[in-house]
């Protein structure tokens, strides 16, 4: 059975992109180099994973218009999540569901916990159900595909890290511990990150791992 996350009809005040963009200036390894101009985000695609409790949205994003191609995992949250403080990136007004905090998903444990099971092949991404008001107005399917691969590092051909050790970790790459294993995940995609099992991103054209296990 589908996973499915419930998408309302709304107006986000400030936006997810602008909400992003201020974030983002100030994290390292979203600057692929020095420059007094403000970041340029575009939005490239998105995905989304459902918190079985239903109460914590997780949207992936992948964004472009600065050099690379970012990955941004967010979680909106009904109310702020105590002991986050460093993760959280601003709050939004939205129409249907009133203020969110938002927060960077891999501070957030819920996030965490959705994208290491799919990493390990026991989570699809979720369908997208469209709302207006209370009514179910439509499904639509993602336009970035997650992929479950037993083997990261061939299933993007050439995948390395920056320094060409495959799996080391850099500036591109977050390393969570998660039930035991390290789980990376890809901050700047570039085949910055390899490992088994993995999680693959496809969007477009292109294709690249945006989380595996060591």
């Amino acid at each position: 059975m589908s996973r499915v996350a419930v998408i309302h009809e709304a107006t986000l005040v400030p936006g997810k992109l602008e909400l992003l963009g201020q974030w983002l200036e100030s994290q390292p390894w979203a600057h692929i180099e020095e420059s007094s101009e403000p970041l340029s985000l575009a939005r490239l695609g998105t995905y989304r994973f459902d918190d079985p409790e239903g109460e914590v949205g997780i949207e992936g994003f992948l964004l472009g218009g600065c050099g690379a191609v970012l990955h941004v995992l967010l979680t909106y949250r009904g109310a702020p999540l105590k002991g986050a403080e460093s993760a959280l990136l601003g709050t939004m007004e939205h129409s249907v569901l009133g203020r969110r905090w938002v927060y960077d998903g891999l501070g957030d444990p819920v996030a965490v916990a959705a994208l290491a099971k799919a990493a390990r092949g026991q989570q699809e991404q979720a369908v997208l159900e469209l709302h207006a008001g209370a009514d179910v107005v439509g499904r639509r399917e993602s336009d970035v595909r997650l992929r479950f691969s037993v083997d990261g590092s061939r299933s993007v051909p050439g995948s390395q890290s920056a320094d060409g050790a495959p799996g080391a970790a850099t500036d591109a790459v977050e390393q969570l511990s998660v039930g035991g294993g390290l789980l990376r995940v890809a901050r700047r995609l570039g085949r910055y990150v390899v490992g088994s099992p993995a999680l693959v991103a496809e969007w477009s054209d292109e294709a690249d791992v945006i989380a595996a296990f060591a």
